[in-house]
């Protein structure tokens, strides 16, 4: 956690949070706005940057989860292939944000998303198991593969990057089987109807069999493909984070027959949902940076 207080920023499609953490790790103050990932560039700045203006103080060390393709250490993004940010690409981001905030270039830190999402929920275990997975479900799959709170993103025990959307499943992407779109899709093509994946979840816990069968493949398959990668990590805890973890009593049970169907010694992995919620980039993006860089 950090000795003094840090900035942090959680950037996503639609959204962004700034906020500011004390020496506790706690999130003291904290603002929020709406994002347009295809405004133009210097709106897209002004909306990125406008939540952290308000808390911005000399001397501030930022910490900022955002997602990829993106150069951490550079501070520049193509982010291609995901269909936002693009009038962003290419931007040195660390010059922008040090600009915006009166801040040293040298203290703005970049980390991945879904490893900050993941490193939050780290420390919020009081175990703080060694090898821990934390994958997070909600308009995509997102991952972080932590040795002692710190990303492996490399090597034959992880997927490629660490990111599990690259895994496949039948040929597809992952995404294609377990996403808030699949769901809704799934749904769609065995009621003949459309709802939100809130909706489904709702009728699920009621008893409706074809929104319960649902979830039951979509968690099933995400058992089976994710279960060789948390076999070859020897992972003493998995957290299932994002919007669909809210619906963790339909989840439970089917993702634990995917990852024992032919993992049988996953059958007692240690499994929970997150518990920090939209917090978990946050503290864990303050977490990390302290951690690397000592601030």
């Amino acid at each position: 956690m950090p000795h003094r207080p840090i900035g942090v920023m959680d950037v996503g499609g639609s959204h962004v949070t700034a906020a500011l953490l004390g020496p506790s790790g706690a999130v003291a103050e904290r603002r929020d706005a709406r994002l347009d990932s295809g405004a133009p560039r210097e709106r897209l700045l002004e909306q990125l940057l406008a939540p952290a203006r308000e808390l911005a103080r000399p001397g501030l060390s930022w910490a900022i989860a955002l997602p990829g393709p993106f150069d951490y250490p550079a501070g520049v993004g193509t982010f291609a292939g995901v269909g936002k940010f693009q009038s962003i690409a290419g931007v040195d981001l660390r010059f922008a944000v040090s600009a915006a905030l009166g801040t040293s270039a040298a203290d703005v830190h970049f980390v991945n998303d879904a490893i900050a999402y993941g490193i939050g929920e780290w420390t919020a275990d009081v175990e703080r198991a060694t090898r821990f997975v934390c994958i997070t479900l909600g308009t995509g799959v997102g991952s972080s593969f932590l040795d002692r709170g710190m990303p492996v993103e490399s090597g034959e025990e992880v997927p490629p990057h660490g990111w599990a959307f690259l895994i496949e499943v039948d040929g597809q992407p992952l995404e294609r089987s377990v996403s808030t779109a699949a769901i809704v899709a799934a749904y769609r093509r065995a009621a003949g109807q459309s709802r939100q994946v809130r909706e489904i979840a709702a009728a699920a816990s009621a008893g409706d069999p074809v929104a319960e069968s649902v979830f039951v493949r979509a968690m099933e398959t995400l058992g089976a493909a994710i279960a060789p990668y948390l076999s070859r990590f020897s992972t003493d805890e998995l957290v299932i984070g994002g919007g669909m973890a809210r619906s963790w009593s339909l989840l439970e049970v089917p993702l634990r027959a995917g990852l024992s169907r032919e993992y049988r010694h996953l059958a007692d992995l240690r499994i929970r949902p997150a518990l920090l919620g939209d917090e978990a980039p946050l503290i864990g993006a303050a977490d990390w940076v302290t951690r690397t860089t000592g601030t």
